[in-house]
């Protein structure tokens, strides 16, 4: 075997969404004595372009166009993949499996491994042209050497849309401990941005306005647990959860909440953020592997969590769990919580975060990546 495993890293774009960051941060902690790393944009290059090769890593934009590939930009793929000549060809999300899987095969790439982000089967997921390129992927999933998911959940979906791979591979994410980490201060900083007490506590939920994160579920359990527990402020954070936002606000003023619940929008400080909330929330309808409810863990903040995706196999005994869309469950989750003494919720804080080092640190993410790909390798060589 060549002295370096050479990874190809194909996706759909360098954009800044949940993949892509995942991607950029595994490739540059990967081991470079071990392993050699390009990556690939298949449409243009992105904003996390430049942070990639500001790493050394070569990167690489095929130009597609953002609607159905057209068999120029497969022959640019094709051109590509016979000049890099990787072992292993990683694709990222559904448009670059199927690109991927074209390009490569006809490449004689010698490992093809899909990677699926997602355990949702709501309606962006089932119909129009992603729903059609979802069920040709599923009779296609035979196919490529190996099929990774980040999640258990998202290997049953997919087991449920037609998947038949000859392997899955369960890779979950990993968190960096290093920026998101208990900080006392955080909780300082926090309480005197929206001007909350000492004593109050605060419940926050970092999520971009969808119908997946349910925040409409959210802001009636506020409402349910205001009136039990008057000392508790809520955050929201995220793309689209502003003051702009008419939905949310008519439903905060419709509830009589305003005055306990603070939208602060998109943020850039995201781990000072979490490490300042006493409990942090994730209600959606739908996951996969919710990195929001690792990184409150990894802050040592305990979470109330709804049973979607592998949320409920990553909080274990250090948090709550309970079903979705449901706005008194989730009341009663935090009253739970909250009804706990300080040095009893810390406890919870430090199980969190010791469940999180054990198993979902970025060390042991980038560990199972690199076992994948040295197997792969191996494998298409015997």
């Amino acid at each position: 075997m060549k002295q370096r495993i050479k990874v190809l890293h194909l996706i759909t774009s360098l954009d800044t969404g949940g993949a892509e960051v995942m991607l950029t941060r595994l490739v540059t902690a990967m081991d470079r004595q071990r392993f050699e790393n390009v990556v690939v944009s298949l449409t243009a290059a992105g904003p996390l372009a430049a942070r990639i090769g500001a790493e050394g890593i070569r990167v690489a934009a095929v130009g597609m166009s953002r609607s159905l590939p057209t068999p120029a930009a497969l022959w640019r793929l094709y051109r590509l993949l016979r000049t890099e000549r990787p072992d292993v060809l990683q694709t990222w999300l559904y448009h670059s499996d199927f690109c991927g899987l074209l390009a490569g095969r006809a490449a004689r790439v010698p490992a093809i491994a899909w990677n699926i982000r997602c355990a949702q089967t709501d309606d962006r997921y089932t119909r129009g042209v992603n729903g059609a390129l979802v069920r040709i992927l599923a009779w296609l999933s035979l196919y490529p050497d190996a099929v990774a998911v980040n999640s258990q959940a998202g290997r049953d979906v997919h087991t449920a849309l037609g998947y038949r791979p000859k392997r899955w591979a369960v890779l979950e994410n990993g968190f960096n401990l290093t920026r998101f980490r208990p900080d006392p201060a955080a909780r300082n900083a926090l309480r005197q941005e929206i001007h909350a007490a000492e004593g109050d506590r605060i419940i926050g939920l970092v999520a971009r306005h969808d119908p997946l994160k349910d925040h409409d579920t959210f802001l009636r359990a506020a409402a349910l647990l205001g009136k039990a527990s008057p000392g508790v402020h809520f955050v929201l954070v995220g793309s689209g959860v502003d003051a702009s936002n008419r939905g949310l606000t008519a439903t905060i003023d419709k509830l009589g909440i305003a005055d306990k619940v603070h939208m602060l929008g998109a943020r850039d400080d995201i781990p000072r953020l979490t490490a300042g909330f006493d409990i942090a929330t994730c209600c959606s309808l739908g996951e996969g592997f919710p990195n929001v409810v690792g990184e409150a863990m990894a802050c040592g903040v305990p979470c109330v969590v709804t049973d979607v995706g592998d949320a409920a196999l990553i909080v274990g005994d250090s948090g709550v769990v309970i079903q979705p869309g449901d706005p008194k469950a989730l009341s009663d989750g935090w009253q739970e919580l909250i009804a706990k003494d300080a040095d009893s919720l810390g406890n919870l804080g430090r199980r969190a975060l010791e469940r999180i080092e054990a198993s979902y640190s970025m060390e042991r993410c980038v560990e199972r990546y690199q076992t994948f790909y040295a197997d792969l390798a191996h494998t298409s060589l015997s």
